[in-house]
């Protein structure tokens, strides 16, 4: 399947902030306990793959360490969200599963 990072608080800044300046990055946030987010991770993988390196999927594992501060910061409210980041910021979320042409779209009409 597709390649990911896993990423935590302490390294968000440099693998979805400064990545966002390069490519469109797609953050999961999600939890093992969650079945919409188990649902959700291998089409987010396949979706990101067939970019061909445009766009990268970072993940984040809410209820691990610190990072429901993550979650937090960004005022999520359900899991799994999926926050688009494009230079720096984020330009769109989705909460949920959703199939593959859903996420396509997703990312087609959120990008410059």
């Amino acid at each position: 399947m597709g390649q990911y990072t896993e990423t935590s608080l302490e390294r968000f800044d440099t693998d979805v902030i400064q990545a966002s300046h390069e490519n469109i990055v797609l953050l999961d946030l999600w939890a093992e306990w969650c079945p919409p987010c188990i649902t959700i991770a291998p089409i987010l993988e396949q979706v990101v793959e067939e970019y061909e390196g445009e766009v990268l999927l970072v993940k984040i594992e809410v209820d691990d360490g610190d990072n429901m501060k993550i979650a937090g910061q960004y005022q999520v409210r359900g899991f799994p969200t999926i926050l688009l980041f494009q230079n720096g910021e984020e330009k769109a979320r989705f909460s949920g599963a959703k199939p593959a042409s859903f996420i396509k779209d997703f990312i087609e009409d959120n990008t410059d």
